[in-house]
């Protein structure tokens, strides 16, 4: 584990992220301003007009409204409806039939596979080798792996709303790597002021997204278009932020934090703290229903999930699988009926009916199962991560 960094520190790098880049960037990064009293920082409002290139929304009260069940791109057309598992500690990828709920294909991939992520334009999944230094794509087609590519440090990847660029979540090297969508050709490396640079997500108008820092107590708030950042919230000193999930109406950003045992929730064109829900021990991962009517939030350190009620903002329901486990991350089916996550310390993958939470099935894989990806699922396009559709 990384610990957190002095403030000082802290501060430096994110001069150094400011001063870095074209003089467009300069001036975006210069409006940010640091508050020692509130131990955040205060931006300039972002306008309410969409990011250059971005699809409009289907639904501007939804961001999810391309997400129902069965809603598939013609570009999925025919793909089989697997789950690809990356073996963390055993540096293979595992496939499961979603119908026959069994591993039908094993493979090799990078050092260390931390995330699945299906691309942009859904005709490439990538399998992010952290240590490893590379990319192993996987063609959704057929299921199997191509030619490794060389990128430094992806613990993560996820995709600008324009489709532009792909942004490699450099977590050891504390960088946003913005590069090509498809080439994988470096265009901006962004130093960021965030230990333990995690996941993300982005606002319903994609210009700007809000990142984990998890070794830091902290999110960021990056500029999609100038690519700089422009403001820091420290959410709690010694807390570990994990996921981040955007709330379908746009208004509230769930921050997963696994020290706390619950989400915090974050509004992001202030970026204030609106409070902190509890749900369980070692809050992880984040997942919206396909009716955009409930927040999954896995506990991984007590072997539950949590269903919360995205219009009141409070936990519904809290469902435990039996015999405990370590429900970490993963995706919904393309019908909405299963929730599917890793057991990221008991080297199997759950299924869980997302009617009653029931377990449907605890299906052995490698060691250190991680950011498993459901594929395909609803949507025109992906954000990243283990699947964000819009």
């Amino acid at each position: 584990m990384r610990r957190l960094a002095a403030a000082a520190a802290a501060l430096a790098v994110l001069a150094a992220a400011c001063s870095g880049g074209s003089s467009t960037r300069r001036a975006a990064a210069d409006r940010t301003t640091t508050s020692t009293a509130s131990s955040s920082t205060s931006t300039s409002a972002v306008t309410s007009t969409g990011l250059p290139g971005m699809p409009p929304l289907l639904n501007p009260n939804d961001v999810y409204a391309a997400d129902r069940p069965g809603q598939l791109s013609p570009t999925v057309a025919g793909y089989p409806n697997l789950v690809y598992v990356p073996n963390s500690e055993s540096n293979t990828v595992d496939v499961i039939d979603q119908a026959t709920m069994k591993v039908i294909d094993h493979f090799p991939v990078g050092r260390q596979p931390q995330h699945v992520v299906p691309s942009y334009d859904l005709k490439t999944l990538y399998a992010t080798n952290d240590l490893g230094n590379t990319l192993t794509p996987i063609d959704p087609r057929t299921g199997k792996p191509g030619p490794i590519l060389p990128v430094e440090d992806p613990y993560n990847m996820y995709f600008t709303p324009d489709g532009k660029f792909a942004i490699v979540v450099a977590e050891r090297m504390q960088r946003l790597d913005f590069r090509d969508a498809h080439t994988m050709q470096m265009a901006h490396s962004l130093p960021v002021p965030c230990k333990g640079v995690d996941h993300m997500d982005f606002s319903a108008d994609g210009r700007y997204l809000i990142a984990s820092c998890e070794f830091a107590g902290a999110v960021l708030k990056v500029d999609v278009a100038n690519q700089a950042v422009v403001g820091r919230l420290v959410l709690r000193n010694g807390g570990q932020p994990q996921d981040v999930k955007l709330s379908p109406d746009g208004k509230v950003f769930y921050v997963a934090d696994q020290v706390a045992g619950g989400v915090y929730m974050v509004d992001g064109d202030t970026f204030k703290s609106l409070g902190f829900l509890p749900t369980g021990k070692g809050a992880h991962g984040l997942y919206v229903s396909r009716d955009s009517k409930f927040l999954y939030v896995s506990n991984r350190r007590e072997g539950s999930i949590s269903v919360v009620d995205l219009a009141t903002r409070k936990v519904a329901t809290t469902w435990h699988i039996p015999g405990g486990g370590s429900p970490d991350m993963g995706g919904v089916s393309s019908d909405g009926k299963v929730l599917w996550l890793s057991g990221r310390y008991n080297s199997v993958v759950y299924a869980i009916n997302t009617e009653d939470g029931a377990l449907i099935a605890r299906i052995p894989v490698g060691h250190g199962p991680h950011g498993l990806s459901v594929f395909p699922q609803p949507g025109r396009y992906s954000l990243g991560h283990t699947g964000v559709f819009r």
